[in-house]
């Protein structure tokens, strides 16, 4: 699917009160090691914990608080309507809590999935991630590397040079700024250098499209 636009973004949207409260929040709670697909029984074995590292390494909390959904939605329906993707969608997943520590990272990868969920009796079966919002919680001025990038090389293949495909995206670094972009674009947060990350992620579902 090639789309004018990729991805778009909020600048300081969320206030810092929120984006404080949100980590208050979420630090009061217990965290997990993030998983990715294929790995998501109770017990992990030591070389499943490093087949996940190889791949993702940080640490996140699930949060399912009516408050922060209230904030989000608006920009989320805001960037749909925007820029003229005006995917359907009608529920929200639990909000990912992340933690990024020194020398954590998430390599490329992409949220969506290539199934629909089979999850009866729950509002998310028969749906896929459309998409996806991220939220700056922390200033990108308290942590180095950590940084946001997307590749387009799937979805448009007159872009066949990595300066062309691959973008760094600034616009998610002032405290409180949230970008959002279809679930199927290629991303990663590469490795912290120095200092914490923190950040919160929403999946946005709705019916496969036609």
């Amino acid at each position: 699917m090639v789309l004018n636009n990729y991805y778009y973004s909020f600048i300081n949207a969320l206030s810092p009160k929120f984006c404080d409260d949100v980590i208050k929040y979420a630090l009061y709670k217990k965290d997990e090691l993030a998983r990715i697909g294929g790995y998501e029984k109770n017990k992990l074995s030591e070389n499943e914990i490093l087949d996940i590292k190889k791949v993702r390494n940080s640490n996140i909390v699930w949060l399912d608080e009516s408050w922060i959904y209230k904030e989000l939605h608006p920009y989320i329906n805001e960037a749909n309507k925007q820029t003229g993707w005006n995917f359907e969608w009608s529920f929200t997943e639990h909000c990912q809590f992340t933690k990024y520590n020194l020398n954590q990272y998430y390599d490329w990868h992409c949220d969506s999935h290539s199934d629909p969920y089979n999850k009866p009796n729950t509002p998310s079966h028969g749906k896929i991630r459309k998409l996806s919002m991220t939220c700056q919680l922390t200033d990108g001025s308290e942590y180095e590397g950590g940084e946001l990038e997307f590749d387009y090389r799937h979805y448009n293949p007159v872009m066949r040079d990595e300066s062309q495909h691959k973008i760094q995206c600034k616009e998610i670094l002032p405290k409180g700024s949230i970008v959002v972009f279809p679930s199927f674009v290629w991303h990663r947060v590469k490795p912290i250098t120095k200092g914490v990350r923190y950040s919160l992620v929403a999946w946005n579902l709705g019916r496969p499209f036609s």
